[in-house]
C-alpha cells in the first residue's frame, strides 16, 4: 500500500518511519485525524490513549464516528478503523483517563515521539513538563475551538504563539516551572469567536491533526 510512499521518500525511510514507536493521546477532533495520517504515512507501531465515549455531538468533527457506533468506546471503534486501512500494524489501546501518576508509568514505555491531542491542561503541561527528563518529541495541539479558519494554523513553538487561550495558560505555568526547552505546537492565529459554548466545524481540528503528523514524519524524513 505504501508505494507511492516509497516513491517520494524512499524505502530506507519508511522502514525508519515503521521502527519509531508513537503515543497519541486523544482521538477527538484532532486525534481522529492524526491517527489517520499516521497509518496512512506507514507509522506501525502505535499506541492510542482514549477514555471516551462516542457521542452524537462528535459525528461533525471525529472521523472513526457514525451513526452505528454511538455509545461505544472511542479507542476501540479507532482501532477497527486504522485495522481496516492496514491489518498489519500494531495498534494497543488505552482506555483510561490520564493523570500525572499514570501518565509516569506511560511514559516509562519509551516512546519516540508523542502527540497530544487532549483537552485536559493538567496532562499537555505534564507531557510538556516530563519532556526535559525522557527523550520522547513531544507535539501539542492547542485549542482549535471557536475557530474557522484551518489556513491559520501553524507548527510553531509555545513561547510564539498568539490568539490562543490554551497556549496562553500553558505558557504561564511552563513559566512558573521555569522550562526553557523548546515546545512545539500546533495553534491557530485566528481570534476566536465570542460564544458560550466551545462551538467547533472540523475544518480546523482535522487540519490540525495533519500537521501533528507533519512535524514527526519531516522530523524523521529530514534526519539524515
Amino acid at each position: 500500500m505504501f508505494e507511492r510512499l516509497i516513491g517520494l521518500i524512499g524505502e530506507e525511510k519508511l522502514k525508519e518511519i515503521e521502527r519509531k514507536k508513537i503515543l497519541l493521546i486523544g482521538v477527538g477532533g484532532v486525534g481522529s485525524y492524526a491517527l489517520e495520517a499516521l497509518i496512512r504515512n506507514g507509522f506501525f507501531d502505535i499506541t492510542i490513549v482514549d477514555f471516551d465515549i462516542i457521542d452524537l455531538s462528535n459525528l461533525n468533527r471525529q472521523l472513526m464516528t457514525d451513526s452505528t457506533n454511538i455509545g461505544k468506546y472511542k479507542v476501540d471503534e479507532a482501532k477497527k478503523r486504522a485495522l481496516l486501512i492496514n491489518p498489519n500494524i500494531n495498534i494497543q489501546t488505552i482506555n483510561e483517563k490520564l493523570n500525572k501518576e499514570n501518565l509516569r508509568n506511560l511514559l516509562n514505555q519509551n516512546f519516540d515521539y508523542i502527540i497530544d491531542a487532549c483537552d485536559t491542561l493538567d496532562v499537555k503541561f505534564a507531557l510538556m513538563e516530563n519532556s526535559i527528563h525522557y527523550s520522547y518529541k513531544l507535539i501539542s495541539s492547542m485549542g482549535t475551538a471557536k475557530k474557522i479558519d484551518p489556513t491559520k494554523l501553524e507548527i510553531t513553538t509555545l513561547d510564539k504563539t498568539n490568539n490562543d487561550p490554551i497556549a496562553r495558560l500553558l505558557r504561564n505555568k511552563v513559566r512558573k516551572a521555569h522550562i526553557n526547552k523548546k515546545i512545539y505546537v500546533v495553534s491557530s492565529t485566528e481570534v476566536p469567536k465570542q460564544i458560550n459554548m466551545l462551538g467547533t466545524a472540523n475544518l480546523v481540528p482535522s487540519v490540525a491533526g495533519l500537521l501533528c503528523v507533519s512535524f514527526i514524519f519531516n522530523d524523521i524524513i529530514k534526519n539524515k
